[in-house]
């Protein structure tokens, strides 16, 4: 059998992102006219992409958006964002001990998330993340992201891992529901960016903190959803 891995979402999850990503939308939207959005709102913007972001933020205020602005919208947030990266964003509380505990058992770790790929890989990078992985995978690595279960799947491939030894943990119905169509078991915590109270997704467990992902905690879950199989 391979080495367990653990796949984790990485805005909400990992890395607390929310005031520089509002920064960046909001530097973005400005040049539409678009009065500025609030941390109050992040949970409805966050999740799906800056695309999907932005647009989300022009629902927000009732305004029309086409598809050619969106594009140089788009391209105007990448530009802000990556060059204020990492800004105000920082890992959350026992990340570091927690990728470290969990590598040091043998596992193996990823990242799955829907922020462009390019974005994702700078972000963990400046933040000294890059070493704990074997792979990054981002919204547009593949054709489909979450909660498409490919997502999962093409990162598990690119992992060298299997569905059956992979666990995914997430802070959102994203993550959960990508889980749930995939077939692995799923760890959400519950300080990310979700609309809803995490435990009404019905992951297969809920944490509060990372100090809580343990090894025990990965091999539990793995092994009851094999007797489950």
């Amino acid at each position: 059998m391979s080495s367990p891995l653990v796949i984790f979402d990485l805005d909400g999850t990992l890395v607390d992102t929310a005031p520089d990503l509002i920064d960046s939308l909001n530097h973005t939207i400005a040049q539409a006219g678009l009065e500025p959005v609030t941390y109050d709102d992040v949970t409805f913007l966050v999740g799906q992409g800056a695309r999907v972001m932005i647009r989300r933020a022009f629902q927000l205020r009732k305004v029309e958006l086409d598809d050619a602005q969106a594009e140089t919208l788009f391209e105007a947030f990448v530009q802000h964002y990556g060059v204020h990266m990492p800004g105000k964003s920082q890992p959350f509380d026992g990340v570091v001990a927690c990728l470290e505990r969990l590598s040091a058992a043998g596992m193996r770790l990823a990242v799955c998330t829907n922020k462009h790929e390019e974005l994702a890989v700078s972000l963990i990078e400046k933040l000294g993340l890059t070493p704990h992985f074997v792979v990054i995978t981002g919204g547009d690595t593949f054709p489909v992201r979450k909660p498409d279960a490919a997502h999962i799947f093409g990162t598990i491939e690119k992992a060298g891992g299997t569905r059956d030894n992979a666990v995914m943990v997430g802070d959102s119905v994203n993550d959960i529901l990508a889980a749930k169509n995939a077939g692995v078991p799923s760890i959400a915590v519950d300080f990310g960016y979700s609309d809803v109270p995490i435990a009404d997704l019905s992951p297969s467990t809920v944490i509060s903190h990372f100090d809580a992902l343990t090894v025990d905690l990965v091999k539990d879950l793995l092994a009851t959803a094999e007797v489950a199989s």
